[in-house]
């Protein structure tokens, strides 16, 4: 069953007082003690209102729920066999996980091509994203797989200038994509350049596409955190002044001047910015993918979180019928910003059934012999046995696995070593490895003989994503050999078998013990 932390969490700073002994329906302590000081998010919440609603400190974290759904991918296993390979001659010397290819191609004319089949979404305007840039955009590059410039990147940049409501100067929009720009090989990868409400009024994407050279741009119909639109906090008066003078809203009004006095005495000491509402019709989707394609997007993808059913069948039917290049479909619980707490617990359809239903809608829209759009799964991934089953749970229609959280812990790590490598102060757990970057990232020395003196100028933090993303590639490539597939394309949703009656009812994945009952009956009589 559904399980949830109702009352205390180390997203919100907050605990009981009883932690062994707590009321299973409020999360409340079981004896609430006249005199506490409000450890809980209930004392918390006494004295800091609403600024409690928020998982905590913001900036420096990324944030997942952590309800415990009734079905999750460790519900499926991954099924090996003994016989034939797929994708290479059934030869011992020929089929070894080496030779399997992880590299798919998609969009329309099939022109978008990465290495692996990863996608991190919309990293937008939050400062744990800014300050982890560097080592995302160029690490994505290195790895040849594709990055999401997310939402209210331009309208957070004090830097940005317009012109009668749209975009006329956009530095740190052009840095983001510059520095995956500089580090492309080959042609593999992508920046994609999303947009919300905001982003749509001022004009970033059209100024992307014409003034910076992006080919791929995309949509966005909100996330698996969160039914409302983007929230960060503000700790600037000026510059919450300025994104209120921008047309966001700003919470509490920052030129107000009961407010200003308020801030400026310390009774709180962060604004919160918030983003609208997009309101989802099909003449103004129709109408948005026209302007873009207009405007010169070579590639037009859609974003959408874990609203109920009907929405997603809007999102893959609107995808399809416009002929959209890639369709993000994101399940509930995950966040990289700040979204709110009890929201990315308590709201939206879960990882596991929202795929399940994708798929339905996508087979029926192809035995229909209507247009399916690539798809990807975003919601949770870490590693790369579930990145195999959601490829498996999806296939053939899911091209691409979605992955934030993952990647930017990778990236932050990188960063954080290379910062103790500079200061002399490598940790035991790490300096066993050695003191220098060479000697401690494992991929060091590869990317050292492909870029030279240039090599030198990789930071830690990339450094850090792609052996992340090394990993990913040899243990999904161990996964599908031993699964006899030699390519993405050969994956089908009978290399997994369900593990729970309810996972396969919800998935249409038979029980494992269900599975090839026709052929190992033939097997035994024959």
């Amino acid at each position: 069953m559904p399980i949830s932390n109702v009352n205390a969490s180390a997203a919100t700073l907050t605990k009981n007082r009883t932690e062994e002994s707590v009321v299973p329906t409020s999360g409340m302590c079981v004896t609430c003690v006249d005199g506490c000081i409000g450890m809980c998010e209930i004392g918390k919440s006494a004295y800091r209102g609403h600024e409690v609603i928020y998982p905590q400190p913001f900036g420096v974290i990324t944030t997942a729920g952590e309800k415990n759904y009734p079905i999750d991918l460790t519900n499926f296993t991954i099924l090996g066999t003994a016989v034939g390979a797929h994708g290479v001659e059934a030869d011992s010397d020929k089929a070894t996980f080496p030779n399997v290819k992880t590299e798919v191609r998609f969009g329309h004319d099939k022109g978008l091509k990465f290495r692996q089949p990863i996608m991190i979404p919309g990293i937008g305007s939050t400062n744990v994203a800014k300050n982890n840039w560097e080592g995302l955009a160029i690490g994505t590059a290195l790895a040849g797989t594709g990055l999401t410039i997310g939402e209210n990147v331009v309208g957070m940049d004090v830097e940005a200038e317009f012109k009668d409501g749209k975009v006329i100067k956009a530095p740190d929009l052009e840095r983001r994509i510059k520095l995956f720009t500089d580090w492309q090989q080959d042609g593999y990868g992508c920046t994609v350049v999303q947009a919300n409400v905001e982003d749509t009024r001022l004009g970033i994407q059209e100024y992307a596409i014409e003034k910076l050279g992006v080919e791929c741009v995309e949509m966005k119909w909100g996330q698996g955190a969160k039914n409302i639109g983007g929230e960060v906090k503000i700790t600037d008066l000026k510059k919450a002044q300025l994104l209120y003078k921008r047309g966001y809203i700003v919470l509490p009004n920052p030129t107000d001047p009961q407010i200003i006095k308020a801030f400026e005495r310390g009774s709180f000491k962060e604004f919160e910015r918030h983003s609208r509402l997009g309101m989802v019709t099909e003449e103004g989707f129709a109408t948005r993918n026209d302007e873009l394609r207009k405007a010169g997007a070579k590639y037009v993808f859609l974003k959408t979180g874990a609203y109920r059913p009907a929405d997603l069948a809007r999102a893959i039917k609107f995808a399809s019928k416009y002929k959209l290049d890639l369709l993000t479909v994101d399940g509930a619980g995950g966040g990289t910003g700040m979204s709110p707490w009890r929201m990315m617990n308590e709201w939206g359809v879960p990882p596991v059934e929202i795929y399940s239903l994708l798929y339905g809608y996508a087979k029926q829209l192809d035995e229909m012999g209507e247009y399916v759009p690539p798809l990807a799964l975003a919601g949770g991934f870490t590693f790369e046995d579930q990145m195999f089953k959601g490829l498996a749970l999806g296939a053939p229609y899911v091209k691409l696995i979605g992955m934030a959280r993952a990647p930017l812990a990778a990236c932050m790590v990188g960063k954080t070593i290379g910062r103790t490598i500079d200061e002399n102060k490598v940790p035991v757990y790490i300096e066993r490895f050695g003191n220098t970057k060479e000697q401690i990232f494992v991929t060091a020395s590869e990317l050292a003989h492909q870029y030279g003196d240039k090599f030198n100028d990789i930071p830690t933090g990339a450094l850090g994503l792609f052996s992340y993303y090394e990993r990913l590639s040899m243990g999904l490539r161990q996964l599908m050999c031993g699964a006899r597939k030699f390519g993405l394309e050969y994956i089908t949703r009978d290399d997994i078998a369900a593990l729970d009656p309810r996972a396969s009812e919800v998935s249409g994945i038979p029980y494992v013990t269900d599975v090839d009952l026709d052929e190992a009956a033939a097997i035994i009589k024959g």
